[in-house]
């Protein structure tokens, strides 16, 4: 059976952030799913809940599984999403689970910190834009830069979703995760804080860590990351038949 992809974007942006992975998937021959979660992307004007989200990754998952077995990639706070939903008591249809850019506990100081930065930045001119834009014209790569943001910018669910996250046990739900997983973190993320934990607590989890990369690795280093999807998909056909 054929490898089903669900992609999940992570706080702001949308499903458009995937579109170097989509496209390579689609050349490839997987069925992809690329989400936009509640509040975001085309559903902007959604009310964010961790309820909903979830209920929106578990309608992909399960419709996909119809199909053949589910690879699940997330990225930021799609990637934590996604890692309490894969890690769950009562397991969903996921074959492997990729969480990138993700390994972080978002509680305590570090959280309280992010979310003062986030709404100070949000509170200045055009929400801070053309600092942003300035960082990603000098970071992205052309064949990406535009798909980061073209589904627009999610800034009015930005605090509501940083301040559900702080209810996530990622670590049970680490401790009970029994499919392929794999960690990927550009060298200069900054959610890399609890990469070890993460690593101690998973179970046989790979980590891989792209060089000279920020927290944006699946757009800064679009043929990168795709390599790392072929490994992913790879070892699911290998288990899969």
């Amino acid at each position: 059976m054929v490898v089903q992809v669900v992609l999940v974007h992570g706080i702001r942006t949308s499903a458009t952030m995937w579109r170097a992975q989509v496209d390579y998937l689609q050349r490839r021959g997987n069925p992809v799913t690329a989400l936009d979660l509640p509040g975001h992307g085309r559903r902007m004007a959604e009310e964010f809940t961790l309820e909903s989200t979830f209920a929106t990754i578990d309608r992909a998952v399960r419709e996909a599984a119809e199909h053949g077995p589910v690879l699940l990639c997330g990225h930021s706070m799609g990637g934590l999403v996604s890692i309490e939903y894969v890690g769950a008591e009562d397991p969903p249809p996921v074959a492997g689970f990729i969480a990138a850019s993700c390994t972080a506990i978002p509680r305590g100081i570090g959280l309280q910190t992010y979310r003062f930065l986030a709404r100070r930045f949000d509170a200045l001119p055009d929400h801070g834009m053309w600092i942003a834009n300035r960082v990603l014209d000098k970071t992205l790569p052309p064949e990406t830069r535009a798909d980061f943001g073209a589904g627009g910018y999610a800034f009015d669910a930005q605090d509501v979703a940083l301040r559900s996250l702080s209810v996530l046990d990622l670590l049970a739900a680490l401790r009970r995760i029994d499919v392929p997983l794999w960690f990927i973190n550009g060298q200069y993320d900054q959610l890399r804080v609890n990469e070890r934990l993460f690593m101690k607590v998973a179970k046989d989890a790979g980590l891989i860590v792209v060089p000279r990369t920020s927290h944006l690795v699946t757009a800064m280093r679009p043929q990168v990351f795709n390599a790392l999807l072929e490994v992913a998909i790879a070892t699911l056909e290998a288990s899969h038949g």
